[in-house]
């Protein structure tokens, strides 16, 4: 790690003196360091500021002064945070960063929780905040940050705020040393998506998978897992996706509140690497609690999971849809790619006499998906249950074949 350096990004103007308390302990530490302000007001530190904010505000597409004469808080706290997003996107390309910690109130964190969507995962990144309680999945999106609670507000030195400060220099300092685990980053990596229903059949490639010698890292389609799995695949994390559990895509389509959001099976025809995708839970819809399900589904076939989580069974027209969507995704793809039906049911319960047995939708999928398919992309339907060994053994197969 030599040559790189911890960023301190944040609003110098309004906290200055936290600011510089945090930089006298990252300095106590012996890390160097490179400091961003993104406030927009004149600051009083006395330490070096490396990056400016009016250089900040440049880098967002307008000026310090314009930001300041629009008298635009909201639009000042974007700005700011694209800007500083675009300063560490040019950081991390010149490999010169090896951690990232900022402070803030609300306005504050949103800055430094955008500008680290530009830090790719791996570097740590860190962030007191006054609004660790807030929902902040949003501004968090997929990328692996450290929300650390700042009890009392970034607002002076004080008894708490000095151990906390103290405490957070410490934490990055500490993931900065860290060294990456070469070995198991030398193996060949596969991303598989999975969920309940899916478990016994991701259980069972994972384990064919490792015995080749491949590393496998599952993605619970719950949204987040889903954007999650998108995202690295963009980062150039996997050398092939098997992806098992595509039922994000029916949330999308119905209003579940498990969506992975439009981009959703997109990220390996991009990135030109191999991908099997199976139609794995597109027999369902994901809802929270029974009473919470939109008046317009309440006379469909559902099941509760959990206390919490209601199943909606897809319906033929749907599923003609999420057939066609599954396919047209995948007509991008500039690597291998096969898609594998599984003949005698999509999820745990969807089998014969299971609560969600529906030959009928399934037949409509199917056909769908072949359909659309015809003369672009490789169906291989597989007379078995997805929970079968026999169709994990036949994933692993043809993965495998798309690799070589």
């Amino acid at each position: 790690m030599k040559n790189k350096s911890i960023v301190m990004l944040g609003c110098f103007d309004t906290k200055a003196a936290d600011f510089s308390y945090l930089l006298e302990g990252l300095n106590a530490l012996g890390e160097p360091t490179i400091t961003i302000n993104t406030g927009v007001m004149e600051t009083s530190v006395v330490f070096p500021i490396d990056v400016d904010n009016v250089s900040v505000a440049a880098a967002s597409g307008t000026s310090l002064k314009a930001i300041r004469e629009s008298g635009d808080r909201g639009k000042a706290v974007a700005l700011m945070g694209k800007g500083a997003a675009a300063i560490l996107a040019g950081l991390v390309a010149k490999d010169q960063i090896k951690g990232v910690i900022g402070m803030g109130g609300g306005g504050g964190t949103y800055i430094i929780l955008e500008a680290m969507q530009a830090v790719p995962l791996g570097i740590p990144k860190l962030c007191l905040s006054t609004v660790v309680a807030k929902d902040l999945s949003r501004q968090l999106g997929v990328k692996d940050i450290t929300m650390m609670s700042s009890v009392v507000d970034v607002a002076g030195l004080n008894s708490i705020s000095r151990l906390l400060i103290r405490q957070a220099a410490a934490a990055i300092c500490g993931m900065a040393q860290v060294k990456e685990d070469t070995l198991a980053t030398s193996k060949r990596t596969i991303a598989i998506s999975m969920f309940g229903n899916t478990t016994k059949c991701v259980d069972q490639c994972t384990l064919l998978l490792k015995a080749k010698g491949y590393e496998v890292m599952a993605f619970h389609a719950t949204g987040v897992g889903g954007s999650t799995m998108e995202a690295l695949i963009r980062e150039g994390v996997f050398d092939a996706v098997l992806d098992v559990t595509t039922t994000e895509l029916a949330d999308e389509l119905c209003g579940g509140i498990l969506s992975a959001g439009p981009d959703r099976l997109t990220a390996a025809s991009e990135m030109g690497i191999p991908q099997i995708v199976v139609p794995g839970c597109l027999d369902m819809v994901n809802f929270a609690q029974m009473d919470t399900l939109p008046q317009k589904y309440r006379s469909r076939k559902l099941y509760s999971w959990a206390p919490d989580v209601t199943l909606m069974r897809t319906d033929n027209n749907e599923n003609k849809i999420l057939g066609k969507q599954l396919v047209d995704k995948l007509k991008q793809a500039t690597a291998p790619v096969e898609i594998l039906i599984p003949l005698k049911g999509i999820s745990q319960i969807d089998s014969e006499g299971g609560i969600f047995c529906d030959p009928e939708a399934d037949n409509a999928l199917f056909e769908s998906i072949k359909e659309n398919a015809k003369n672009h992309i490789t169906v291989v339907e597989v007379d078995a249950h997805i929970n079968e060994e026999a169709f994990a053994g036949m994933l692993v197969e043809r993965l495998s074949a798309l690799i070589a």
